[in-house]
C-alpha cells in the first residue's frame, strides 16, 4: 500500500480527479486481455509529458513501482502491476498533434487509438500500415511498447518499421528525445528502436513520431476455401515462395469458422477445414492483375473455391469476420489462452499440425488462427482457469508448442510480447550472455528497478 503522504504527492501532480484509489477502479486496472490479475495501489492519468515526468520524480524519490498502461488489450500481462505500486495510464493523452503531408509523418500522443489514427491519416491520402487485431481499442503507445505487428505485417512490417522518433520520460523523471523526422538518421545508437518492444521496462513514451506511406489506391480481398488445412498451409508457403507479396495473408481453421458463423452469421462454409483471407492492394491495374493471379494460384494449390470481393464494403465484411475471431471463439469456454509462437513460413503446415497433435494429446480444445504470411500462429486454447488440472494440461501444451517452434528456427513471440505469460521460456531462446546484456540495459535506464518490475526480466535472472 502507498503511504498517504506519498499518495498526496502524486495527487499534487495530477489532481484528485485523475488519481483513482477506490476498490472498483483498482480492480478495473488489475487485469488485461491475458489470464492474470494484479491489483495496483493507485491509478494515475497524466495529461502531459510534464505530468508524466512529475509522477516519475515522485516515484523515484520514494522507490514506488510504476507500470505504464495503454488500453489494456495486451495478451501477455505486460501492463499489470504485479508487485503493486501505481499504474500510469495514458488514456487521457490522446491527441493527434500533427499530420505532415509534405514530409509524410505524424506526431501523436500515446493514448491515440490506432484505428482512429489510421482513419485520420487516410482522410488526407496517407496510410499507417501497422494493424493489430485489436486496433479498434489498442493505442499507439501500447503498440510502441509491444512493437505490434498485425495482419499487414507480411507486406508492410511492424511498428518499429514506421517509428522516426520518440519523446520519452526516464524513470528518474528526465525527459529525452530520440530520432528525427528525416528519412535517414544514423546519429549514435538507435534508441528509438531500443525503446520499441521494451514492454514498458525502460521508459515512458509520451510522444510518437511515425512515418506514413501514400494510401493504396484500391484493395481486393480474396477468400480461399479449403477442404484440408494441410492444403491451406501449403498454399501459404507456396505463395510466399513464388514471390507474391499480399498485404495480408490470414488462416482460420474449422473451429474458428464455426465459431464465427455462430456469432456473426456471415454465410461462412461450415464444412470447410480452413479459409485463407488474402488482401492485395496498390494501384487499380496492379491490384486487379494480382487478385486474379492469387486466385488462380490458390485454386492450383487445392482451394475448392475462391471468392474475390467486388467493393470496399465487401472487403470490410470479410475482415469483420477475421477481427471478430477472438471474441467469437472466447464465447465457447470461460478462459481462452492464446499462443503466439512464430516459425519460418516453410514450417507453417508442420507447425499447425504439431499444435493440433499436441493439444489433442493433452486433451486441450484448440482453435488455430494465424498471420500465415509471416508464420505467426495464434492457437487459441479453450479451457477453464478455475480447473487446476485442466490448466496444467494447457501449460504442458504451451511448453511443447514453444519447444517445437524453437526447434524449427522460430521464436517465442511474433507480436504479443513476453510479459508475465512467457517469461519462463526466455532462457530457451536467449543465451545467458544475451540476458545479461538485457539486464545491463535495464539497469542503465532504470537503476532502481521501479519501472514495470514484474516484467519478463524478473524471471530471467541468473
Amino acid at each position: 500500500m502507498l503511504k498517504p503522504e506519498i499518495l498526496q504527492k502524486f495527487i499534487a501532480v495530477v489532481g484528485r480527479d485523475r488519481c483513482k484509489t477506490s476498490p472498483e477502479d483498482l480492480l478495473t486496472f488489475g487485469y488485461d486481455a491475458s489470464i492474470y490479475e494484479y491489483v495496483p495501489d493507485a491509478v494515475l492519468f497524466p495529461k502531459s509529458t510534464q505530468e508524466a515526468s512529475g509522477i516519475m520524480k515522485v516515484a523515484s524519490a520514494h522507490n514506488v513501482f510504476v507500470t505504464p498502461r495503454g488500453a489494456g488489450s495486451g495478451l501477455g500481462g505486460e501492463a499489470l502491476a504485479k508487485h503493486g505500486g501505481i499504474v500510469l495510464c495514458f488514456s487521457m493523452m490522446h491527441q493527434i498533434l500533427e499530420i505532415n503531408t509534405a514530409n509524410r509523418y505524424a506526431v501523436v500522443e500515446p493514448g491515440v487509438v490506432i484505428s482512429e489514427f489510421q482513419k485520420a491519416v487516410e482522410k488526407v491520402g496517407l496510410f499507417y500500415p501497422p494493424d493489430p487485431g485489436s486496433a479498434a481499442v489498442a493505442t499507439m503507445g501500447g503498440s510502441v511498447a509491444m512493437n505490434s505487428g498485425g495482419m499487414r505485417g507480411v507486406k508492410y512490417g511492424v511498428t518499429r518499421d514506421y517509428l522516426l522518433g520518440l519523446e520519452i520520460v526516464l524513470p528518474s523523471g528526465e525527459v529525452m528525445m530520440t530520432g528525427t523526422v528525416t528519412a535517414k538518421d544514423v546519429t549514435g545508437y538507435d534508441l528509438t528502436r531500443l525503446i520499441c518492444g521494451s514492454e514498458g521496462t525502460l521508459a515512458l513514451v509520451t510522444r510518437i513520431t511515425v512515418r506514413l506511406l501514400p494510401k493504396p489506391k484500391t484493395k481486393r480481398t480474396l477468400q480461399a476455401i479449403y477442404n484440408s488445412i494441410d492444403a491451406a498451409g501449403d498454399a501459404v508457403s507456396r505463395i510466399i515462395e513464388e514471390g507474391i507479396v499480399p498485404a495480408t495473408l490470414e488462416l482460420m481453421d474449422s473451429m474458428i469458422i464455426q465459431a464465427l458463423e455462430e456469432f456473426a452469421h456471415l454465410g461462412l462454409p461450415l464444412d470447410a477445414a480452413a479459409i485463407l483471407l488474402i488482401d492485395v492492394d496498390g494501384d487499380t491495374e496492379t491490384v486487379e492483375r494480382q487478385a486474379a493471379l492469387v486466385a488462380d494460384f490458390c485454386k492450383a494449390q487445392g482451394a475448392r473455391e475462391v471468392r474475390v470481393s467486388s467493393s470496399e464494403k465487401e472487403n470490410e465484411l470479410l475482415w469483420f469476420a477475421r477481427r471478430a475471431a477472438f471474441g467469437a471463439v472466447a464465447r465457447m469456454r470461460p478462459t481462452c489462452v492464446i499462443e503466439d509462437a512464430t516459425v519460418p513460413v516453410s514450417f507453417l503446415t508442420a507447425t499447425i499440425k504439431k499444435v493440433i497433435e499436441i493439444c489433442g494429446r493433452n486433451r486441450v480444445q484448440v482453435a488455430v488462427l494465424a498471420h500465415a504470411g509471416d508464420g505467426n500462429l495464434h492457437p487459441l486454447m479453450l479451457c477453464d482457469q478455475r480447473d487446476a488440472e485442466e490448466m496444467a494440461r494447457v501449460d504442458k501444451s504451451m511448453d511443447e508448442i514453444v519447444e517445437f517452434a524453437l526447434s524449427v528456427g522460430g521464436t517465442l513471440t511474433g507480436e504479443h510480447g513476453i510479459g508475465i505469460n512467457k517469461a519462463r521460456y526466455l532462457p530457451q531462446q536467449l543465451s545467458q550472455t544475451s540476458l545479461k546484456m538485457m539486464r545491463a540495459v535495464k539497469a542503465t535506464f532504470d537503476p532502481q528497478g521501479i519501472l514495470n518490475p514484474g516484467s519478463f526480466l524478473e524471471h530471467c535472472r541468473s
